[in-house]
C-alpha cells in the first residue's frame, strides 16, 4: 500500500502532553502515556495533512497514509471501492457489539492565506473545516484501541470510518454505507470542530443539531433580443431578478415560521453584452432547514413556486433539485453515551449544551440506518474568532489531545453501554 504523502522526519513540532483538566479521570489501562508519548506525531500528522490537502472524491493519498499508519499498528484497513477512503476494525471480544466512530478526510476549494508553517502547498485546496483534525483525531484513536485490543481488553469491536466527500454531492457517507461500512453496526459517533467554543468544551445536544440542506439551480430560457425592443422577446435578465429576489420570501410562507427555512441563492448569471437581452439565464444556491417534515416537501415547494414566479414573464423553467443530506438528529442515549465519555476524559465542566446549526453534515445519512451522535469539539483559538469555511480557518491544536481522549472514552463506554 503507497502513498505520495509521507510524513516528513526530523520536523515534528516540540514534544507536549495531553492535558488531564481538573475533574477528568485517566484513561484506562495506561492510555495516558501512550497518548502523550504520540501526541506530538499526531500534531505533525495534522500539520502535513494541513500542508497537503485534497479535495472531495480525490482524497487517494490521504487515505493511503491513513492505511499505512494503521497498518504499521498492526491493523487490517481496507480501502473504499474507489481507494478515497478507509475503513478498519479494531477487534476485541468476539460477542461484543460494533461501535463506529467516523471522520472526514476532504478538504474545501479554497486558498489557504494563513501565514503558518504548514500553510496548504495545494493552490485552490484548504482545510477549512477541520476536517484534517477529525482525520488526525480519529486516527490517533485507532492507535491506542490498537494496543488495547492486542491487550485483551477491547470490549468489543471498534470500526474506523475515514469518509471522503463529505464537502460535495453526492456525499460520501452514502458511499461508506453501500460498501458495508455500517454492517452489524449498533451505534456510531463522530466529532465536529467548532471554532465557536474554546479548547476543553464539548458541544452536546438531543434531537436535531444540524440542518438539512440540499443545492438548487434553475435554469431559464428565451429567445434573447435587442435591449431596445424587450417587448419583443423575453427580459431573462428581469426573469432571474424577480428569481432570486421573490422566491425566497414566498418560500418561506408555503411553510410553518418555526421550521427555520433558508433558501439562499449563491450564484445568478445572465448575459455577457450591455445591449443583448441573452437567452439563458442561471441561478443557484442552497435550501436549509431545520425541520424533517418541512425538508420532505421542500422539493415540490420549491418547484412550484419557482414557476408560479416565472410564469407571467413568458421565460421557460428548468429547475434542478438535488436532494443533500437530512438534519443530523442525535439519538438520546448515544448523548448520553457522549456526556459520560466527555465528562470522563475532560470533566463534567466540559460539557456544553449547543445550539442546532443551518450548516449541512452527511453523517445524518448514518443515523438514519443506527442511531448514534454528532458532538461539537472545541477548538477555539484566543486570539482570533474565525468561522468554519473561511482561508483563514486554524485551530488550537490542543483540542486534538481532547479529541482523542473523548473518542476512546467514547467507544469504551458505548461497547460497555
Amino acid at each position: 500500500m503507497t502513498s505520495a504523502l509521507q510524513l516528513p522526519t526530523g520536523s515534528q513540532p516540540a514534544s507536549s502532553e495531553s492535558e488531564t483538566p481538573p475533574g477528568a479521570g485517566p484513561l484506562p489501562f495506561g492510555l495516558d502515556r501512550m497518548l502523550d508519548a504520540r501526541l506530538s506525531d499526531l500534531i505533525a500528522t495534522r500539520r502535513f495533512l494541513h500542508a497537503h490537502p485534497e479535495l472531495s472524491g480525490q482524497e487517494f493519498d490521504t487515505a493511503a497514509l491513513i492505511a499505512r499508519e494503521l497498518a504499521l499498528a498492526g491493523l487490517e484497513p481496507r480501502l473504499l471501492p474507489k481507494g478515497n477512503g478507509v475503513i478498519c476494525d479494531i477487534d476485541g471480544r468476539p460477542s461484543g457489539p460494533v461501535v463506529a466512530l467516523r471522520a472526514d478526510l476532504d478538504a474545501l476549494p479554497l486558498t489557504d492565506v494563513k501565514d503558518v508553517p504548514y500553510r496548504s502547498t495545494v493552490d485552490g485546496a484548504c482545510h477549512a473545516c477541520g476536517h484534517d483534525v477529525h482525520t488526525t483525531v480519529l486516527l490517533g484513536v485507532g492507535l491506542l484501541l490498537a494496543q488495547l485490543a492486542r491487550r485483551g481488553k477491547l470490549d468489543g469491536r471498534v470500526r474506523l470510518i475515514f469518509q471522503p466527500a463529505e464537502e460535495i454531492l453526492p456525499c460520501g457517507s452514502l458511499e461508506v454505507i453501500e460498501a458495508g461500512g455500517l454492517t452489524d453496526v449498533t451505534q456510531i459517533f463522530a466529532l465536529h470542530c467548532d471554532p465557536n467554543l474554546p479548547v476543553g468544551r464539548v458541544g452536546l445536544r438531543v434531537g436535531p443539531i444540524t440542518a438539512a440542506a440540499d443545492n438548487i439551480t434553475v435554469r431559464l430560457g428565451g429567445p434573447g433580443g435587442h435591449t431596445a425592443r424587450p417587448h419583443l422577446t423575453v427580459d431573462l435578465v428581469d426573469a432571474l431578478g424577480r428569481l432570486v429576489t421573490e422566491v425566497p420570501a414566498l418560500v418561506n410562507r408555503r411553510v410553518p415560521a418555526n421550521s427555520g427555512l433558508l433558501l439562499v441563492f449563491g450564484q445568478a448569471s445572465a448575459g455577457t453584452q450591455y445591449n443583448v437581452i441573452p437567452n439563458e439565464a442561471m441561478a443557484a444556491g442552497t435550501l436549509r432547514v431545520l425541520d424533517r417534515d418541512t425538508w420532505d416537501q421542500a422539493p415540490k415547494i420549491v418547484a412550484q413556486v419557482v414557476r408560479d414566479v416565472i410564469a407571467p414573464t413568458g421565460a421557460t423553467v428548468d429547475v434542478e433539485y438535488l436532494r443533500g443530506r437530512p438534519p443530523v438528529v442525535n439519538d438520546a442515549g448515544a448523548i448520553r453515551v457522549l456526556t459520560a465519555a466527555t465528562a470522563a476524559s475532560a470533566g463534567p465542566a466540559a460539557v456544553a449544551e449547543t445550539p442546532q446549526s443551518m450548516g449541512g453534515e452527511d453523517f445524518s445519512w448514518y443515523l438514519e440506518h443506527v442511531p448514534g451522535a454528532l458532538a461539537r469539539l472545541g477548538v477555539g483559538r484566543t486570539a482570533a474568532n474565525v468561522d468554519l469555511h473561511r482561508a483563514t480557518f486554524d485551530v488550537d491544536e490542543r483540542a486534538i489531545g481532547v479529541g482523542v481522549r473523548l473518542l476512546v472514552q467514547t467507544a469504551l463506554k458505548a461497547l460497555a453501554d
